[in-house]
C-alpha cells in the first residue's frame, strides 16, 4: 500500500531517527491502539492450534468462505459483498493469518498451503466441511490451495494471483519482509505514514474505477499499517511466487467447478498472467472477463461476482 517514493523517504528517515528509536515506538503504538479502538474485530474467533482465528458469519444457506488480499482484511467483504449474499449464503469472511485480527501461526507467513490449512480447520470449526470457496486477489492463491488440500464444493478466483508470474515483485516487498527492514522501515511507516498516502494507495488499487464512497473509512487501513501486519504481509507477498511454482503443475487435477473472474485494465495482476493461463490449466473452468475493469470487481461489479457463485453453488454441465 505505500509507493517506493515514500519507501525512499522513509529510508532517510530512518537514519535521521536513528538515535530517536523510543520516540518511533511510542509514536507507533499510539498509532496501533488507536486503529484497534477505530476498527474492532466485526465477528468471532476460532481457536487453531492455539491461534485465534477472525471470522464474520452472517446469513443462512449453503456455506461461502470468503478470502481476501493482500494488505486486507474481511472487512472487504464486508463493506457491501456479504450483506448482497447472506440471503443465500452463510457467509463465512475469515481474516487470513496474520492479517487483521487473526494471529499467525507457523509457516503462514510464507505459505498459501499453510495459510489453507489454518482456515480449512477453522471452516471445519463452524461446520462448514465442503464450502463454496471465493479468493481474491492473493486470497485467490490461498484458494487454490484449499482445493490442493481439501475438496471444495466450488471455487470462485475474483482477480487471483493464481499463476507463476515473470520477473520479481516490487522491492517494497523485500525491505518489509527483511530483518533490516522490519525492525528499521516497519515502524517508521506505521509511526509516520501519512492519511493522503493511504488514499493514494486505494485509489491505485480501484484503478480505473474508484473505491465506493464510505470505502476508505470502514476498511481500516491503519490495521494494515500495524508493525506486526506489515512484516506479515510483505513475507506472504514477497514468497507468493515460489509457492505459485510449487503449486501449480497441481492445478490440472482439480476437477470441481471454478469460475474465474477477472478484469482487462487489472494491472495488479495481470489478466493474460494470471486468470486465462489458469482458467485453460482447470478442466471445469469458466472464465469471465470484464473489458475495462481493473482489480476490484468484487465493488465495481457485484453483480457478476454475485452470478458467478450463483452457478458455481448449482449443478451445471461443463463450460
Amino acid at each position: 500500500m505505500i509507493s517506493c517514493k515514500l519507501a525512499t523517504s522513509l529510508i532517510i528517515a530512518s537514519l535521521a531517527f536513528g538515535g530517536c528509536a523510543a520516540f518511533v515506538d511510542q509514536r507507533a503504538h499510539k498509532r496501533e491502539s488507536q486503529a484497534e479502538m477505530d476498527y474492532p474485530p466485526t465477528g468471532q474467533f476460532v481457536t487453531v492450534q492455539g491461534a485465534r482465528i477472525h471470522v464474520d458469519v452472517q446469513g443462512s444457506g449453503p456455506d461461502l468462505v470468503l478470502i481476501h488480499g493482500a494488505s486486507g482484511n474481511s472487512r472487504d467483504f464486508t463493506f457491501d459483498l456479504v450483506e448482497r449474499l447472506k440471503s443465500d449464503f452463510r457467509v463465512i469472511s475469515f481474516d487470513r493469518p496474520g492479517m487483521g485480527w487473526s494471529q499467525g501461526l507457523p509457516g503462514t507467513d510464507l505459505s498459501p498451503l499453510a495459510q489453507a490449512d489454518v482456515l480449512i480447520a477453522a471452516a471445519g470449526q463452524l461446520g462448514a466441511t465442503r464450502p463454496i470457496v471465493l479468493g481474491h486477489s492473493y486470497g485467490g492463491a490461498v484458494a487454490m490451495a484449499w482445493a490442493l488440500r481439501a475438496n471444495p464444493a466450488a471455487l470462485i478466483i475474483v482477480s487471483g494471483a493464481t499463476m507463476p508470474f515473470p520477473g520479481d515483485l516490487a522491492l517494497w516487498y523485500k525491505v518489509t519482509a527483511s530483518t533490516l527492514g522490519g525492525a528499521g522501515i516497519v515502524p517508521l511507516i506505521t509511526a509516520f505514514a501519512p492519511e493522503s498516502q493511504v488514499e493514494t494507495a486505494l485509489s491505485n488499487i480501484f484503478t480505473p474505477q474508484s473505491a465506493p464512497k464510505g470505502y476508505a473509512d470502514y476498511i481500516g487501513a491503519g490495521l494494515t499499517l500495524r508493525r506486526d501486519s506489515l512484516r506479515v504481509n510483505g513475507r506472504q507477498v514477497d514468497n507468493l511466487k515460489p509457492h505459485l511454482l510449487l503449486m501449480a503443475p497441481d492445478y490440472p487435477r482439480l476437477s470441481l467447478p471454478v469460475e474465474i473472474i477477472h478484469g482487462t485494465a487489472d494491472t495488479t495482476v495481470p489478466i493474460d498472467i494470471h486468470a486465462i493461463p489458469l482458467s485453460k490449466r482447470l478442466p471445469n473452468a469458466r472464465l469471465t472477463v470484464l473489458d475495462g475493469v481493473g482489480h476490484m470487481p468484487h465493488h465495481s461489479n457485484p453483480d457478476e461476482i454475485i452470478a458467478a457463485i450463483k452457478r458455481a453453488a448449482s449443478p451445471r454441465s461443463s463450460p
